[in-house]
């Protein structure tokens, strides 16, 4: 391949120009336009809620929905350890402490963990769970779709509703996943909770550069949320503010770049599936990698590609994997370090973790854009297979 595959990378295919041009020939390039409402019904229609609030990142997203789900200083959040940082930081901005709850096979909280820290480390006291040996508060829950899979929300939410637990849905992964099956059929990732959180970072599956949206299960707190994220302002002629707000809110610049992407949004999540199909069938019959799949009853977006390394026969880093095949102009990427062994959480408690790092251990992540060809899948399936034959071999 004489050209570099990278890993994730944004497709600009339609009117993207078009309307950026056009929010900056009308001035509105700040956080007030019609590009921004635009997008907030866009969204809202796409994802069958009645509102949502556009926002800077999905970090913000997070942020707001944990503050308005009440999380308080000395308070205790149940989070997960294999994900991005993002999911976890927004906790300690409330200056309360995360919980790690191990992940299943789809690398998502594992409701068994979750309902045996709930039962066997808490109690309910007047309708507020609280850790038996601290007594701390336990008032909310952040679920992670890791790339662009389903939690496991029907047993989730059953317990979240035993133990008066908020839910905090990160859909920053997910936008587009639903379910096909069961009593959430139909619903999407991110609208099942009460709260989700949704990402439009560059890598993800549209973009608006940086930015983010947030939707509730109820219409008014949606507009609350809104209201903290422009400084809580109350009045529009006088500044009063009622409540400690944030600049949190998305420009109309990037809502331009949204609008445009939302338009192509399913042809996208079309070819994150068809692409995720391709790599199926190259790495069907070989043994010393298995390509990870998605929940069943489930129709993901599939928006990152994950490989699990064979670690009884493949001894080599990560590191040593990831540099190989950048010498063969394929961008791949480990999955995240785990976020209790990183230095701002190692005195946080991590409550049985078994899945979580031995898939941090094995998995690898590959080129996913949108624009991929199948030439290109094909290269890179390649590559890492006689890359990992060649590895094999030397440890044999």
């Amino acid at each position: 391949m004489d050209h570099f595959i990278p890993l994730a990378i944004p497709n600009f295919e339609g009117n993207e120009k078009k309307y950026v041009d056009d929010a900056l020939e009308q001035g509105w390039v700040s956080t007030g336009g019609a590009y921004i409402t635009k997008l907030e019904k866009d969204l809202a229609a796409f994802l069958k809620v009645e509102n949502v609030a556009a926002c800077q990142s999905g970090t913000s997203a997070l942020h707001l929905s944990i503050v308005e789900a009440g999380v308080k200083p000395g308070d205790l959040v149940l989070v997960p350890p294999l994900t991005f940082i993002a999911a976890v930081n927004p906790v300690r901005y409330q200056f309360a402490d995360p919980i790690f709850i191990d992940c299943d096979d789809s690398f998502c909280m594992d409701p068994d963990k979750l309902e045996a820290y709930c039962r066997d480390q808490c109690e309910i006291k007047d309708g507020v769970l609280f850790e038996k040996s601290s007594g701390r508060r336990v008032p909310a829950v952040v679920v992670v779709h890791v790339f662009g899979n389903m939690a496991d929300m029907e047993r989730i939410m059953d317990i979240a509703k035993r133990y008066s637990l908020k839910v905090v849905e990160d859909a920053t992964e997910a936008l587009g996943t639903y379910y096909l099956t069961g009593p959430y059929a139909g619903k999407y990732a991110g609208t099942i909770g009460d709260f989700g959180a949704f990402s439009f970072n560059g890598n993800k599956i549209i973009t608006t550069g940086g930015g983010g949206a947030i939707t509730a299960n109820q219409t008014e707190t949606v507009d609350h949320l809104r209201y903290l994220s422009t400084q809580a302002k109350n009045d529009p002629h006088y500044y009063i503010h009622d409540e400690i707000g944030y600049n949190y809110r998305m420009t109309n610049l990037q809502a331009a770049l949204g609008v445009a992407q939302m338009e192509e949004l399913p042809e996208f999540i079309r070819r994150k599936q068809a692409n995720f199909e391709a790599y199926r069938a190259e790495f069907e019959d070989f043994d010393l990698v298995k390509l990870i799949g998605f929940r069943p009853g489930v129709c993901s977006n599939k928006w990152f590609y994950s490989l699990e390394i064979d670690r009884t026969r493949i001894h080599a880093t990560m590191r040593e994997i990831i540099t190989a095949l950048e010498g063969k102009r394929i961008q791949t990427r480990a999955i995240w370090g785990l976020i209790n062994e990183q230095v701002p959480y190692l005195r946080d408690r991590a409550y049985q973790l078994e899945k979580a790092p031995y898939y941090a251990e094995r998995i690898l992540n590959i080129p996913s854009s949108t624009s991929l060809t199948g030439e290109e899948i094909s290269y890179v399936a390649a590559e890492i297979k006689n890359l990992l034959r060649e590895l094999a071999d030397h440890e044999n």
